[in-house]
């Protein structure tokens, strides 16, 4: 079973070359995307209905949530709190790479500034986390009682921000 990895990455040109980096390194993950924190939080809530990610890749900067508040929340959820998190992000500032690692991501990669490096982060990103880290099971699965234990919750706030959407 191809294993999925999930992005959030607002900045559709590091989503280009995060695409082409992950083909030139012939990963055998399937690599999705998506553009911000309320999507991300939206995705992973709809767990249930949605593929189950073995990584996500999280940029710091993105609109509507930061990759920290979305880390914050994944953290508090107990479908979510052992998904390995990877910080994909421009900033080596040491303030955010502690926050980052404080809320729990499990590792913290800035940036690359060319290609060549990008496929070189793709191949090790693909080594560690797609081939030999072995994982939590699968999210939601109580191994003890085989079957699926999956429960999401949004937060108030989120709740609110939909209803005010609609």
């Amino acid at each position: 079973m191809q294993k999925l990895i999930l992005s959030v990455e607002d900045n559709p040109d590091d989503v280009l070359i995060l695409k082409r980096a992950f083909q030139k390194a012939n990963t055998s993950a399937h690599l999705e995307f998506l553009a911000d924190g309320d999507q991300a939080i939206e995705y992973l809530a709809k767990m249930s209905q949605k593929p189950c990610p073995s990584l996500l890749l999280l940029d710091l900067k993105l609109p509507r949530k930061s990759g920290l508040e979305v880390l914050t929340w994944m953290r508090t959820q107990p479908a979510l709190k052992r998904l390995p998190v990877v910080m994909l992000t421009s900033s080596n500032q040491p303030e955010e790479i502690n926050s980052a690692y404080d809320l729990g991501a499990n590792s913290y990669l800035v940036k690359p500034s060319n290609m060549d490096d990008f496929v070189q982060l793709a191949k090790a990103v693909e080594a560690y986390w797609v081939q030999t880290n072995t994982g939590p099971g699968p999210l939601g699965w109580d191994r003890n009682s085989q079957h699926s234990t999956l429960n999401v919750q949004r937060s108030s706030s989120d709740e609110q921000s939909g209803a005010e959407a609609h």
